[in-house]
């Protein structure tokens, strides 16, 4: 039988996040890693959504790697074939192809409590050890698809947003848009002029936003490229910006009446017809929901061929759909624009920690971590862009390369220990940090802003969202307070492998001695049992 292979660190997704912790670790003089991607190309959620008009709504400059820089973006909102080629780029400058493993989806994730190790099955029959797991698969990875009854025997076209078939031509064809999120609000423009008639489900009307979007001129490129203090300058003001604003999403919901009235003003400017406009404007706060940025939703929306049911698809009878308050369309294609399993994440299910249990399960009554990052119970295991990591108003980039501080910091913490050891966060770390942040939560616009949003896990609680600055979240994400943590050794000299092999304390790259702590710690009275000690008792000894 063929050794299993056996690698320091193993990064699950080749998203944003995925690609940020391969260039963080290779800083890091960690070179034994791979990147386990379930597709055939890296690049994540601006792989998977590439329907027509996709684009972000983060400004280009902001929306990238600091350590990373584009001079070279051809759009203050760049598109999403730019964002793809620049994730790519990314992968190609920093040299992560040789760690990447393409066609490997991860089925399984299964901590060795004896060995102090994970054990991770991909559907492609192959099985890798890591000492440490970084999750990077992101909250926008997953479609989700509601269960409409009759949907099964819909004669015509179906697809998920995230998952466009660019075989079927839309030219002429009716077609029943599903949902009003960020996605719709994009799609819609594209495919209006092309589509004989267009009729989207609303169940809720979004605010909407202008989109101060225009083309970067080749003279801004060009002394980006000769001066690239200027596009950091650039990048420092986007931020600050943007850092402003968040006391009225997290404070002061009531300050952000004037931005209500912008919004107002921008559907104004197009609808004309009262009664539409009627239906497009939003009961509740702005911010409650994700704030869309458009020019191009509301005139597409007033076309003669497109038709605004404001209310949700409720069933689908032959090429019918039927809305919840009775009105019908034929139609001949179905997208749905209905977002991703978020505080459901489906790579929960294949986490099984030292209990012998799924993350799903633990998190059944809500997804819970310690600084975004660990979860009680699943030693050597993180999250990139975990619970409580969203923004509503900025880049999320920004909270990724917070994360990876921490990561670093873990590794770092792990290095010192020295021999087979993990670290676990304490349930009490878990509950204290995730108390902190819903206490904050309770006067965010998210929580009183008088709307139900995918911020929102099944009990009404926001899970998604982090209620502070992204200054705040980096300092809180700066170092590994061990104090958090419990120290699991291994609980036997022959259960952990020698210290010049490739786990954590072998890697010959980062090792300069000892450590606080050499050697694999005391052995317990009942071998073959790893071995937890609180930090204090380490240092202790």
């Amino acid at each position: 039988m063929a050794q299993q292979e056996h690698v320091r660190v193993a990064v699950i997704g080749s998203g944003f996040g995925g690609l940020g912790a391969a260039v963080r670790l290779r800083r890091e003089g960690i070179t034994d890693f791979v990147v386990l991607e379930r597709a055939d190309s890296v690049g994540g959620t601006w792989r998977d959504n590439d329907y027509p008009g996709c684009a972000c709504d983060v400004p280009s400059h902001l929306y990238s790697f600091s350590f990373a820089p584009n001079p070279d973006w051809p759009r203050t909102f760049s598109g999403q074939r730019h964002i793809r080629a620049y994730l790519e780029g990314v992968a190609d400058t920093f040299g992560l192809r040789p760690h990447i493993r393409l066609n490997h989806e991860v089925t399984l994730m299964r901590w060795d409590k004896e060995e102090l190790y994970w054990v991770i099955e991909a559907a492609n029959g192959t099985t890798i050890r890591a000492d440490v797991v970084v999750s990077a698969t992101g909250p926008l990875s997953d479609p989700r698809t509601p269960d409409i009854p009759g949907l099964d025997s819909f004669p015509g076209k179906v697809f998920h947003s995230a998952r466009w078939d660019h075989d079927y031509d839309l030219t002429g064809k009716r077609v029943a848009m599903i949902g009003t999120g960020a996605s719709a609000i994009q799609i819609v423009p594209a495919i209006q002029p092309k589509a004989g008639r267009v009729t989207l489900f609303q169940r809720t009307p979004p605010w909407v936003m202008p989109r101060m979007d225009r083309t970067i001129s080749a003279a801004e490129r060009a002394l980006h490229r000769a001066v690239p203090a200027t596009g950091t300058v650039r990048r420092g003001l986007l931020w600050g910006m943007r850092e402003l604003q968040v006391s009225a999403f997290t404070k002061h919901p009531e300050q952000l009446g004037l931005v209500e009235k912008i919004a107002t003003s921008n559907m104004a400017r197009a609808i004309k017809d009262p009664a539409l406009r009627a239906k497009l404007t939003p009961s509740y706060r702005i911010g409650c929901k994700r704030i869309l940025l458009s020019n191009a939703y509301y005139p597409a929306l007033a076309q003669p061929n497109v038709d605004v049911v404001a209310s949700g698809l409720s069933e689908i009878r032959g090429s019918t759909v039927v809305a919840a308050d009775g009105s019908e369309a034929e139609v001949d294609a179905i997208v749905f624009g209905t977002g991703f399993h978020v505080t459901d994440m489906p790579i929960a299910e294949r986490v099984v920690g030292e209990a012998g249990v799924t993350l799903a399960e633990s998190w059944k009554d809500g997804m819970s971590s310690l600084r975004g990052a660990t979860a009680a119970g699943y030693p050597n295991w993180m999250t990139i862009i975990g619970p409580n990591t969203g923004l509503g108003n900025s880049s999320m980039i920004l909270m990724i390369e917070s994360q990876l501080n921490y990561m670093a910091d873990y590794l770092r913490q792990l290095r010192v220990l020295g021999g087979r050891a993990a670290l676990g966060a304490r349930s009490s770390a878990v509950t204290a940090w995730n108390h902190r942040v819903q206490e904050r939560m309770r006067r965010t616009v998210w929580n009183t802003g008088g709307c139900t949003s995918w911020y929102l896990d099944a009990e009404g609680r926001n899970t998604t969202v982090w209620p502070g600055t992204t200054a705040e979240f980096r300092r809180e994400t700066r170092s590994v307070d061990l104090a958090e943590y419990d120290v699991i050794r291994a609980g036997r000299p022959g259960g952990a492998r020698p210290a010049d092999d490739t786990g954590l304390a072998g890697d010959r790259q980062l090792s300069g001695g000892t450590g606080l702590c050499g050697g694999t710690g005391r052995v317990p009275e009942q071998p073959g049992r790893a071995d937890r000690e609180t930090v204090a008792e380490e240092a202790a000894r």
